[in-house]
């Protein structure tokens, strides 16, 4: 790749010179941190502190952060700026626990936009372009991320959000719109609406690229994608604590995504024990922000589950990169004492041509014993065809399943547009035995 396709020079920045960024960016890090009521605490009753770090390996005697940590000290245990330097909050919405803030200090808006303007650029934005931005706006990350990335870059932002699926495939066509920041699932689900309104995408649009971000998915679902756009999808990896979207980013190559090593200091560790894995080998990501002011994080455990690709990507850059992250320690279900991660069953569902573009997973009781259930759209041709026809298809689903998962999950076949879906993320599984 020609050294001029690069939008930072810190793209290509040499191992050693790397890590010795790293190592002065972290203990700049230590010390910023150490101003939070959380970290004053924790480095003082470990007797810590950035005279504690010498090599980058030093870090590992630090503690993990986890989620548990932001709620206990939940609104500004972490907060490592006065408020009057706060210039922007997202915050969690709870569903799942006890809520979490993230403050942004104008510098971190700045390294923020930076970096998303490095990720687009690695995949083709330039002034000129028409990035239509499809993710929520406010609290949420997504949006605001992406955003001040692309104009940062020069480009025509559209801050069009979530939603109103004819109105999104309009502004496409009146603004001729070539890139797209989209929700995978949502993505699936306009390809039903493309069709309705009688567009092609690959005839009637201009677009070039669209950057998937938000929820996970898996290579099959991709393949599906952009065999039906007629652009690749460029997966995003980010998250709110970390400030949000552009933590690692895919190149062109689409082999693993590069983590900028001179914001981000990255661990891959075993779920359980904490220790480091050998690289190549799948465990939990663990993120240490470097250049973050307002809200630093030490070893912030992500429960995202990923492995580090070994080599150097084609395409120059040298930072290392991510495999695609499939799944979440907390995700997993445990089903008659298997472990089941729900990205298993996409994987398996996404490899059958007869599979339509949605589906949702379903776990309850009978009697004392769990029973799961998928239940799948199907295209037209397949449910319409004869009841041999259907149950044999049940059947061979089924069997695929029981391979890929060691449980023999109930399958329902159901036609196109049955299953409710929502236009933000998906709502992939649904856990009955709570409410037992």
């Amino acid at each position: 790749m020609k050294a001029g396709t690069y939008y930072d020079p810190a793209e290509t920045i040499s191992t050693e010179k790397l890590a010795a960024l790293q190592l002065e960016r972290l203990r700049w890090t230590v010390v910023q941190a150490q101003k939070s009521p959380h970290y004053a605490r924790v480095f003082a009753e470990q007797g810590l502190g950035a005279e504690s770090l010498h090599t980058l390996d030093d870090l590992r005697r630090f503690p993990f952060t986890g989620k548990q940590d932001l709620r206990a000290g939940y609104p500004f245990g972490l907060l490592a700026v006065p408020q009057n330097k706060v210039v922007r909050m997202h915050h969690s919405s709870g569903t799942t626990g006890m809520a979490t803030a993230v403050f942004h200090s104008q510098a971190d808006i700045t390294n923020w936009a930076e970096l998303v303007a490095r990720c687009l650029h690695m995949a083709g934005l330039r002034p000129g372009d028409v990035f239509q931005n499809m993710m929520s706006y406010g609290l949420f990350t997504g949006g605001l991320g992406l955003h001040y990335g692309a104009e940062r870059l020069g480009a025509f932002v559209i801050p069009i959000g979530a939603g109103n699926s004819k109105r999104q495939i309009e502004f496409m066509r009146i603004f001729r719109t070539t890139a797209l920041h989209i929700i995978p699932s949502y993505a699936m689900a306009l390809l039903r609406t493309l069709e309705e309104m009688g567009v092609d995408p690959k005839r009637d649009l201009f677009l070039r690229f669209a950057v998937g971000g938000a929820e996970p998915y898996t290579e099959g679902a991709r393949q599906r994608l952009q065999a039906a756009w007629g652009i690749p999808m460029y997966n995003c990896y980010g998250l709110s604590e970390m400030c949000g979207p552009g933590v690692a980013f895919e190149c062109p190559e689409q082999r693993g995504l590069h983590l900028w090593e001179d914001a981000y200091h990255v661990e891959i560790v075993d779920p359980d024990s904490g220790e480091p894995v050998a690289e190549g080998e799948e465990g939990e990501l663990v993120l240490t922000t470097l250049t973050r002011e307002a809200m630093p994080l030490i070893r912030y455990r992500t429960r995202d589950l990923t492995a580090l690709v070994p080599g150097l990507c084609n395409c120059g850059r040298t930072h290392r990169r991510l495999a695609r992250v499939h799944g979440r320690t907390d995700d997993m279900l445990i089903v008659k004492g298997v472990n089941i991660f729900p990205m298993q069953i996409e994987r398996v569902l996404m490899a059958m041509p007869e599979v339509g573009t949605n589906y949702v997973i379903v776990v309850d009781r009978e009697g004392y014993s769990d029973r799961l259930t998928v239940k799948v759209e199907v295209t037209p041709e397949a449910f319409h065809g004869t009841p041999g026809e259907l149950l044999a298809r049940q059947q061979r689903l089924a069997h695929a399943l029981r391979e890929e998962l060691l449980v023999t999950p109930r399958v329902e076949l159901v036609e196109p547009g049955s299953i409710p879906r929502g236009e933000g993320k998906a709502v992939r599984v649904i856990d009955e035995r709570e409410k037992v």
